[in-house]
């Protein structure tokens, strides 16, 4: 072996302790900190990102990480080494909790810095009926959470890479059997109106340079919320049914690809604005209905006619159940994500243990 000087011993005794998981977490948490210590220090912790085999370790802040898709995110975040803060609104005694209140236009900034990655998953539930108050929740949490983090972000000595902040395929409204890409024109219903200002409060962190994504999501399936996990108890007892005539599109995806994506977003630099998170050739909801029923082996011959569905849930129905969205997920196409379970079938056999 050829002679290695002092501080050639110094960095290969560093990149050994690096490679190991748990001197990993105490390098960076020790980076950490140094950065709210010592605030000179903090540039350098933004550019502390160390290898793991070829995987990039990352500081990421979350927002919503209790939330259907922020809570089988974190864990996965956690697997592969990274750093996660979360932004809460109680704060909490934890060291990586970041306290804010998006309705008071306040969050704690100087927390914030150093981060590499921000993951915006917050927003009020869609779930229950539409009041008026309601709708105002679910607008105003998306947009002025969104605005606030942007804002915030775009102002911080070294703002981070990325930033992933959520969206949805209700960007598109009711479209039939239009085939839908990331660049076909917004709907004009609620849900569309409130997609299209949610990404538009991101402009902020956009102008700052940071590279901003928008995951579109679908139908999030998960035993753990959203559809599936509702209609669930139905369903087992033979009680399920199409909803109206069945023939709406329902753009689905798996919770597993949910968080496979996000991942993937955070180190592909090729990945930015809208990008539509379902599986290729969604089924209509006649066919979700029959591959559901098949799985749990049980009839699906109660159906829900539409006027029954809106009386029961008002606006949701139409916007939701009765909305027609055929969508192709052509970014994550030319960006080489490869799905866990890009098949109906085996994505429910996945979930549901059958």
């Amino acid at each position: 072996m050829q002679n290695i000087e002092a501080g050639d011993t110094y960095l290969l005794l560093l990149s050994l302790f690096l490679t190991s998981s748990a001197g990993l977490r105490r390098a960076r948490r020790y980076a950490f900190v140094c950065s709210i210590l010592h605030p000179h220090s903090r540039a350098r912790y933004h550019h502390f990102v160390v290898r793991r085999g070829e995987e990039k370790v990352l500081d990421v802040l979350v927002s919503g990480s209790t939330g259907l898709i922020g809570s089988a995110l974190v864990p996965a975040l956690e697997e592969r080494e990274h750093q996660v803060r979360r932004l809460t609104r109680s704060g909490g005694a934890s060291e990586n909790a970041v306290r804010w209140d998006p309705a008071a236009g306040e969050i704690d900034a100087v927390r914030i810095e150093g981060v590499d990655a921000v993951v915006h998953l917050a927003g009020e539930n869609i779930v229950g009926r539409w009041t008026d108050a309601k709708k105002a929740r679910i607008r105003d949490s998306r947009v002025w959470g969104t605005r606030l983090l942007a804002e915030t972000l775009a102002g911080l000595p070294a703002p981070p890479g990325v930033m992933i902040s959520a969206s949805a395929t209700g960007y598109y409204g009711d479209r039939g059997n239009e085939l839908l890409s990331e660049e076909s024109a917004p709907g004009n219903n609620f849900l569309a109106e409130v997609c299209q200002e949610w990404e538009a409060a991101a402009d902020p962190a956009r102008r700052a340079g940071v590279r901003v994504v928008h995951p579109r999501f679908g139908i999030v399936l998960s035993t753990e919320g959203g559809a599936l996990a509702t209609t669930l108890p139905i369903f087992k007892l033979g009680g399920g049914g199409k909803i109206g005539s069945g023939s709406q599109y329902w753009s689905w995806v798996a919770i597993d690809d949910a968080v496979g994506v996000i991942l993937h977003a955070l180190t592909t630099d090729s990945l930015e604005s809208p990008v539509n998170v379902t599986v290729s050739d969604p089924p209509t909801n006649a066919e979700y209905t029959r591959t559901l029923g098949y799985v749990l082996g049980r009839p699906t011959i109660f159906p829900l006619p539409a006027p029954a569905a809106r009386i029961m849930l008002g606006q949701v129905a139409d916007e939701l159940l009765l909305a027609s969205q055929r969508i192709e997920p052509a970014r994550l196409k030319e960006t080489g994500y490869s799905y866990r379970y890009p098949e109906l079938e085996g994505a429910l056999r996945h979930l549901l243990g059958r």
